[in-house]
């Protein structure tokens, strides 16, 4: 805690209003689930108020109450939904016994500045849970399709097996499909044959690109820029619409050099933005000391430039690599049969043959994009501390 601010208990007429709030939020998520959303917004209000109230004014030794609200919450989530139910009641305990001693005691001043009006404080904490809220708005769907993905049955949705946590309920056979089904692996094939070379054709043209619209003297250089990130603008379906007629018209529909170029367009802006960033604090005298010791321009690029904005070129790289790999919407435009890649396939398995093997799948590439990201992001750091914009 904050050597400066004094931390002193709060009357009831502040938190306990507020923890009635966040409880009507989670009445809300358990009484949809369990089909009425407005009786539970009423309950968790009034249960979750009159809970923070107890806890402070009746009972006040907080390790007691707090371990006996999860007590209280494992048992209710078991005798509403089983096991399953229990470990989340059990983090719902946990929370709010936190939070409503959190509130009581103003430990939430704790980390901030004194001089904070109330005013500021609220928004301090809005701010981030309204990020919260949103992250978990994105990041929930991808919670839901990773443990289906190990459904013993064949079905989208959790079995009572599954929520029992019952080893009868789960299985690997969607990915002994995927790995043996002839479909699925030629899908993939196609898919790790077309993304590493459109990622090398985005990672070179990209990289000269940003370089020289780094240069002061290049004319129309934002006009430039414009248009070479303009596919990230443009609606992907425009875009595949117009591919398709350009290639139609030159011979490249259908064919695994059109599918290539295309998804190649498509990665080009990112590795534009990623390297253009780094060349931001790109010391350009050491270009110019090169070339007073006699070096070329291609030794000066791969001698002095490409090491310091490696970082850059990298991540780009990566950007493009899984634009590529996730892409559906051209590849349906400008390929054919014979460039089916993975997304296509999923696709068609979510459109003509319902598959839970297409959740085997949605699982392996959300593992990979992460792993990749993470990549991304260590590159970034490193980045920084190579221009000396954060501590080694």
């Amino acid at each position: 805690m904050s050597a400066l601010t004094p931390i002193s208990r709060k009357p009831v007429s502040f938190y306990v209003p507020v923890v009635a709030a966040a409880g009507a939020f989670a009445g809300l998520l358990v009484g949809t689930a369990q089909g009425s959303g407005l009786l539970g917004i009423v309950i968790g209000a009034a249960l979750l108020g009159a809970i923070a109230w107890l806890l402070t004014q009746v009972l006040d030794n907080e390790k007691l109450g707090r371990w006996g609200l999860i007590a209280l919450f494992v048992i209710a989530g078991f005798l509403m939904g089983g096991i399953a139910a229990a470990v989340i009641g059990g983090l719902f305990g946990w929370f709010f016994g936190w939070f409503t001693y959190w509130l009581y005691e103003g430990r939430y001043r704790a980390h901030l500045v004194p001089y904070l009006t109330p005013g500021q404080v609220l928004w301090h904490y809005a701010f981030r849970v309204i990020c919260g809220a949103i992250f978990m708005f994105l990041i929930t769907p991808i919670l839901v399709v990773m443990p289906l993905s190990f459904n013993a049955e064949n079905f989208f949705t959790f079995t009572p097996e599954m929520l029992r946590f019952d080893p009868a309920g789960y299985s690997l056979k969607h990915y002994r499909d995927f790995f043996t089904n002839p479909d699925w692996q030629s899908a993939m094939r196609n898919s790790l044959l077309i993304a590493p070379v459109a990622t090398l054709l985005s990672v070179s043209f990209g990289t000269l690109a940003a370089i020289g619209l780094s240069q002061s003297h290049v004319p129309a250089r934002r006009a430039i820029m414009a248009i070479l990130i303009s596919p990230m603008i443009v609606p992907l379906i425009i875009s595949a619409a117009g591919m398709y007629f350009f290639y139609s018209r030159i011979g490249l529909q259908g064919t695994y050099l059109g599918v290539v170029l295309a998804h190649a367009v498509l990665g080009i802006p990112f590795v534009i933005i990623t390297v253009t960033a780094t060349l931001v604090g790109f010391d350009r005298s050491l270009t110019r000391a090169a070339a007073n010791m006699g070096a070329n321009p291609v030794t000066t690029f791969f001698r002095v430039q490409m090491p310091l904005i490696l970082p850059g070129v990298i991540s780009g790289a990566l950007f493009a690599f899984i634009t590529s790999f996730d892409e559906v919407v051209v590849v349906l435009f400008v390929g054919s049969a014979g460039q089916k890649t993975l997304p296509w396939q999923m696709f068609i398995g979510l459109r003509e043959q319902i598959s839970p093997t297409i959740l085997a799948v949605a699982t392996i590439l959300v593992v990979v994009s992460i792993c990749l990201l993470t990549m991304v992001e260590l590159l970034r750091r490193r980045s920084e501390r190579l221009r000396g914009m954060s501590p080694g």
